[in-house]
């Protein structure tokens, strides 16, 4: 009897700890501390279609797309690298418009030249890339460089040897590296990426025979998640442009098991990028808003005009109109 009632003292005492105000406190910053390393966002910010359903129609010439994704988000993928180094002044100048969000980092994907293009690399190639990028990271707002390659780089020999050989070349940069193929999907390439520190992307994407699965594989300090979307239409079709091809709007059923492998990289890694790829129409916006939400377990700040776009935002963004969005045309 005795023994009983102790058991029931501490079953008491404890159910008291988690409900006292206090303990709840505690569990809120550690929940809200864990959620500071996972840092997510669209690739891009600079999209034609999005005016009139990310921001409104008549906003002017000068409207500034980077502060506005700033104001919401942690992070953005610049996508714009894939296909030419940025200018030094241009990197500089996206400094002073995230100025507002001191917690903004950002990614860059790798010039295509080294992924897609090799047949056309040239020699000064490395040297204009590292002095766009540069500027970041000597301001400490630089996370990861993304090196994407294209579904046909497959795991032989020689696209092993040139994979190190790349690592090797910008392996002062926090690496991650992109591998579409179902062929790199075994343990010695996971060991391999681990031994030399690099991180690997876990992607969603249409999924054919040969494409890699999704995954929650954390190979460095560096977790990376990137949602292409699922449009399996345009995507191997030759003539489907790059807006065609990433044309998708995620389903909440969708990413759900994607919050979950977000959660299981987060425990794994130092630091978590989540990134969107589905930047068709403001669809990258969307579904980043959806995950934020999940993630912090509460609805979130957000544009209201995305929100009369996409009407099915409102169960996770809050409508923000303060006069401070003003500022931004």
């Amino acid at each position: 009897m005795s023994e009983w009632i102790q058991g029931s003292t501490l079953n008491l005492l404890l159910v008291e700890s988690l409900t006292h105000p206090l303990t709840r406190l505690v569990l809120t910053l550690f929940n809200m501390r864990a959620h500071r390393d996972i840092f997510v966002g669209p690739a891009g910010w600079s999209y034609a279609d999005w005016r009139g359903r990310v921001y409104p129609e008549g906003a002017g010439t000068k409207f500034d797309t980077l502060a506005l994704v700033a104001k919401y988000f942690d992070t953005v993928e610049i996508n714009s690298s894939f296909y030419y180094p940025p200018r030094p002044e241009t990197a500089r100048a996206w400094l002073d418009r995230i100025a507002h969000n001191q917690n903004f980092i950002f990614t860059a994907k790798l010039h295509k030249v080294f992924t897609h293009r090799r047949d056309r690399l040239a020699q000064d190639d490395e040297t204009a890339f590292r002095k766009g990028i540069d500027p970041l990271r000597d301001a400490g707002k630089f996370g990861a460089l993304l090196i994407q390659f294209p579904w046909s780089f497959k795991n032989d020999l020689d696209e092993r040897n040139y994979l190190n050989q790349l690592v090797e070349r910008f392996k002062d940069y926090p690496l991650v590296v992109e591998l579409r193929h179902e062929s790199w999907s075994n343990p010695r390439i996971l060991q391999t990426l681990e031994d030399l520190g690099v991180g690997l992307c876990d992607i969603d994407q249409p999924l054919f025979s040969n494409s890699i699965k999704p995954s929650a594989e954390v190979t460095s300090s560096i977790g990376y998640i990137r949602l292409h979307g699922r449009n399996y239409q345009n995507w191997f079709r030759e003539e489907a442009n790059v807006v065609e091809r990433y044309d998708y709007l995620y389903s909440r059923d969708e990413l759900d098991p994607w919050i979950n492998r977000i959660k299981e990289v987060s425990d794994k890694a130092k630091q978590t990028f989540v990134i969107a790829n589905n930047h068709a129409r403001g669809q990258s916006l969307v579904n980043a808003f959806e995950i934020l939400a999940e993630l912090e377990e509460e609805r979130v700040p957000g544009p209201a005009k995305l929100i009369e776009s996409y009407p099915r935002l409102g169960e996770s963004v809050e409508p923000d109109d303060e006069s401070a969005q003003g500022e931004l045309f």
